[in-house]
């Protein structure tokens, strides 16, 4: 018998780990088995000569595009996330909730979150109405991610293995 899962997890990662792309894959995965996935997943965008690379999230049930970066210059230190973009892309973890999703992906529970902003509303919303949410937290985050779930969440390495593993046991659960 395999261990109950909760229905929320992160893949948690180091600097140089490829969990976005791991995240995205497996949301596009998923869907492609039939599965309805809902919410975000970080686009790679090519470097800008003014600035850092421009930070996308791409909706994974429309492919709608939004932009969560500011162009802050070159010798800006500050954050460059835009939270008017990041309001904007919630819409895909909203209608997750209101159309009863299979998983929610969020792309990250970063600082912005760990602040109560970003995409907390949502995922709170989702884990309050057992919806399963998946999503990213870098060490750096952790212990944040950790309060803010009451330390009920997954945690997963970056490897495609545990996260279909975390996914698989959810159906299971849900099948007894």
């Amino acid at each position: 018998m395999k261990d109950n899962k909760p229905a929320v997890a992160a893949i948690v990662h180091g600097a140089n780990d490829a969990a976005d792309s791991l995240l995205a894959e497996f949301a596009r995965h998923l869907r492609g088995l039939g599965w309805q996935v809902h919410g975000v997943i970080k686009e790679d965008t090519a470097p800008r000569k003014s600035c850092a690379r421009e930070m996308v999230l791409v909706d994974v049930d429309d492919d709608t595009r939004y932009i969560i970066s500011q162009d802050l210059g070159p010798a800006s230190i500050s954050c460059r996330v835009d939270p008017r973009g990041v309001a904007a892309a919630s819409i895909a973890l909203r209608r997750g909730l209101a159309e009863g999703a299979d998983l929610v992906v969020a792309n990250r529970f970063g600082e912005l979150e760990a602040k109560g902003g970003g995409f907390a509303a949502e995922m709170l919303e989702l884990m309050a109405n057992g919806v399963p949410l998946l999503t990213v937290v870098v060490e750096k985050y952790l212990a944040d991610w950790r309060r803010f779930t009451g330390n009920s969440a997954a945690e997963l390495p970056p490897q495609r293995d545990a996260v279909h593993e975390w996914f698989a046991s959810l159906q299971d659960k849900a099948a007894r």
